[in-house]
């Protein structure tokens, strides 16, 4: 759309959640000298094609007579060009028969709305792939979004004939006289013109353009059915980015709008602060969570946080937030906290980061077997911390107290939890050591044996573990040592459950097990209390699990019932949550309480 052009009643003008990255461009053909012997392809359907395209056919043999024509009804058209990696029957289908007619030229059109553009550009993209030049029809206000669409798809130089307005306005009279006299000459100039440097510059730098140009407008569906198409969006309703929403967002932060939060990978996105606030604005979340969603995009630019989310195995991204930001923001830490309306649109956003941001997609470079979870978000319940003598997740991290902080994780399972029936903190402990135990992280145990963790548990179980282990320090170092797999159940795990490959016949179970007792740390223990009597022995060889500083423990959770939940998954990664200097002139504008209202006292902290 043209910056600054009217939006219709009813419909919004909303702005891209992408930023720029980097692809790999194309090679283009050389155009053609000459129409004359060719076989030209009119594909597309789309705006008054059916009378433009007939024109155009016209046109072609009356000024090269040895010329061959295809219409949209004997080729068909490619439609929207897929991502990298992901595959379309159409596409393939149409660069079949443009390789088996012998096209030398295609011309698509007519681009006329953000749905239909990228549409009609995509047959396009799939000749300039195979070295056929191609041009696109396509009116004013959406020529650039043919270049973009185009310039994504790694076309250095795509070539437009604009049609002058809006198309279906027009009479059949002005349709026939425009397409003879305005759109004619520039086909015939993109198909023959070569292709320049300064051209392929100029595409280039439009390519880019200003992040706050608005690419679509439409109504709320439209809007969202749009999104998809690109794939922006997770395929749920979205709220539209609109410039003026977006802006909102942007008071929150006392970075620039254009301030470069991190080129993201794996797409290797440039992520300005301006595309955190449109994904913010897209998930439903409030304006003033703009510091934790920077704090979250920040997070998922550490190499070990990222560094699982794209497995077969599907960690599910999630995060939590401690501080006194969480109690002032209203990010639940009780019941039911992770369906909260406030911790589920934080939830979203991470889901539409992942997409938009980092440049993940299912079936492209998120290769979960049966697919993800949504993420989720949630709190530590700090005052029960302190009133138990925990420290805070946080605090254990270096964070004052009264800092706010956001910390990324991921899990591979969610539910399943453990139900302490016991006062005594030491058969909590041991009930949580087999639980953990129990939960590898991956393929029943045969992964890797020292996976990350996350441990939430509610408030009164803390409380009865605390007198036992008074600080989670001490309660972490119980469960390292505890908390150990039999030597013969881990090696008969990745023997038969082998992540990777399995093992020749020659190189047998008991073969296996001698390795896991060299490699993995196996030593003659006593059994682990759960499998005492059922083993009947004094000694057995186990290896251990857990390690220092993988395993997080939150309080938090529904304080009325007694509950574990273990979580295996990948690294974390906590950032520091920066608030703007007037943040709370701009909450009170709200209705909030000043942030210090919120802080917690100091509690004198138990030794380790």
């Amino acid at each position: 759309m043209l910056p600054g052009a009217p939006v219709p009643a009813g419909k919004y003008a909303v702005v891209s959640p992408v930023g720029k990255q980097t692809i790999e461009m194309i090679n283009q053909a050389p155009r053609l000298e000459s129409l004359h012997g060719k076989t030209v392809a009119v594909v597309g359907g789309s705006f008054m094609a059916s009378i433009t395209h007939p024109e155009i056919r016209r046109l072609i043999l009356t000024n090269y007579p040895t010329a061959t024509v295809l219409l949209l009804n004997e080729i068909g058209s490619a439609g929207p060009y897929p991502g990298p990696g992901v595959r379309r029957d159409s596409k393939d289908e149409f660069q079949r028969k443009l390789k088996e007619m012998g096209v030398h030229a295609v011309i698509s059109g007519n681009g006329g709305c953000g749905l239909c553009t990228p549409k009609e550009t995509g047959s396009s993209i799939a000749a300039e792939y195979l070295g056929i030049p191609a041009v696109t029809v396509a009116a004013p206000t959406f020529v650039n979004q043919v270049y973009s669409n185009a310039l994504s798809h790694g076309v250095p130089a795509p070539r437009t004939a604009t049609y002058p307005g809006a198309f279906s306005a027009h009479t059949p009279e002005e349709l026939l006289r425009n397409t003879r006299e305005v759109v004619w000459p520039q086909i015939v100039e993109a198909l023959t013109k070569p292709i320049s440097d300064e051209e392929i510059a100029e595409r280039r730098k439009a390519s880019v353009g200003d992040p706050r140009d608005r690419v679509f407008a439409g109504t709320v569906d439209g809007v969202n059915r749009f999104f998809t198409e690109q794939r922006w969006s997770d395929g749920l309703p979205i709220i539209p980015p609109t410039a003026e929403r977006v802006e909102e967002f942007l008071r929150y932060t006392d970075q620039p709008w254009d301030a470069v939060v991190g080129v993201l990978p794996i797409a290797y996105r440039e992520t300005l602060v301006w595309h955190v606030a449109v994904n913010g604005v897209m998930a439903g979340c409030p304006p003033e969570f703009m510091p934790v969603l920077i704090a979250y995009t920040k997070a998922l630019a550490d190499g070990n946080y990222r560094r699982t989310l794209a497995s077969t195995h599907a960690w599910t991204p999630y995060c939590w937030i401690n501080g006194p930001l969480a109690r002032q923001l209203g990010i639940d830490a009780q019941q039911g906290q992770i369906n909260e309306p406030r911790n589920a649109a934080l939830g979203r956003f991470i889901n539409l980061a992942m997409m938009n941001l980092g440049g993940y997609y299912v079936k492209q470079d998120r290769m979960g077997t049966f697919g993800y979870l949504m993420p989720w978000s949630l709190a530590e319940d700090e005052a029960a911390c302190l009133k138990i003598g925990w420290q805070p997740y946080h605090v254990q991290k270096g964070f004052d107290l009264n800092q706010s902080a956001l910390t990324a994780a991921s899990a591979l399972m969610w539910g399943n939890n453990l139900t302490p029936a016991s006062h005594d903190g030491e058969r909590i402990m041991e009930m949580m050591a087999w639980d953990v135990v129990e939960k590898g992280q991956f393929a029943t145990g045969s992964g890797p044996r020292l996976p990350d963790r996350t441990l939430l548990i509610t408030e009164y179980v803390a409380r009865d573990l605390a007198r036992t282990y008074p600080t989670k320090e001490k309660l972490e170092e119980a469960l390292i040592a505890t908390a150990r797999r039999p030597a013969y159940e881990r090696a008969y795990a990745n023997y038969w459950a082998n992540p990777g490959s399995a093992f020749p016949a020659r190189y047998t179970v008991d073969m296996h097990v001698k390795k896991i007792i060299r490699d993995e740390g196996g030593e003659l223990t006593a059994p682990p209390p759960w499998t005492e009597k059922v083993a009947g022995r004094e000694k057995i060889y186990t290896v251990p699990v857990m390690r220092v500083g993988m395993t997080p423990i939150l309080v938090t959770g529904d304080a009325d019932r007694n509950k574990v939940q273990t979580m295996p998954g990948g690294n974390s990664a906590t950032i520091g949550i920066k608030l703007p200097a007037n943040w709370n002139e701009l909450m009170a504008e709200l209705g909030y309480r000043p942030l210090e209202e919120f802080f917690l006292a100091e509690e004198a902290p138990k030794g380790n």
